[in-house]
């Protein structure tokens, strides 16, 4: 079991280390941008959040369509992209579009989906546990490492790290994760209960977690 999770816990750690690393500096960061304030600023901050709980069911319903691992590979290069703007970012409203891009790569879902389809349903709890463990890891090295590597060399090399996380966790991807079985789904028969499965209460509540 540890050599199929250990390669996919990797990778979307190595996505949260790049998107938790700049939390400790960056809203005093986009202060000192132009056009920056406070509203623009925490809007900066938590907007990588928003896109990713709005993106999480269709990047689900791409990943039954086409794949998990090109999903996956599709949300990583997302976030290498929003990465790269963030570096760049000269004024609040840039650094705002990459943070929004940087979520919008929103991969965790099929993650796991990814994992459930790898793994015996027996072994299963495990699994999500170690990979839960490599998220809760990537977050402590992160509140850790970004204060130090940002005060040393720049708020804009955590983003282009975070920019090199995504390309290491694709080559992870592509050269140490099995594929999946293909499941072929049925969307037809289910159109009609999107609105109604959109709308349950524990899904949203399930989705809403994702602002924090």
């Amino acid at each position: 079991m540890l050599r199929t999770v250990a390669p996919l816990s990797a990778i979307i750690a190595l996505r949260f280390l790049g998107l938790f690393i700049v939390l400790p500096v960056l809203s005093v960061y986009a202060l000192e941008l132009p056009g920056a304030n406070a509203l623009l600023v925490g809007i900066t901050l938590g907007g990588y959040a928003l896109t990713q709980m709005l993106l999480q069911v269709p990047f689900g319903m791409l990943s039954d369509k086409i794949g998990r691992k090109v999903t996956i590979a599709i949300g990583l290069w997302i976030l290498f992209i929003g990465s790269l703007v963030c570096a760049v970012a000269t004024d609040i409203y840039v650094l705002m579009l990459g943070r929004f891009l940087q979520g919008a790569g929103a991969i965790g879902a099929v993650g796991t989906a990814l994992l459930s389809d790898l793994v015996k349903e027996e072994m299963r709890s495990r699994a999500m546990a170690v990979m839960g463990g490599s998220i809760a890891l990537s977050f402590a090295l992160s509140m850790g490492l970004g204060p130090v590597l940002g005060g040393l060399y720049g708020v804009g090399v955590l983003f282009l790290l975070t920019a090199a996380c995504s390309v290491l966790a694709i080559v992870v991807l592509f050269t140490k994760v099995p594929s999946p079985p293909r499941i072929t789904h049925a969307y037809e028969l289910y159109k009609s209960k999107m609105p109604k499965l959109i709308n349950t209460s524990a899904l949203f509540k399930m989705n809403v977690t994702y602002l924090w």
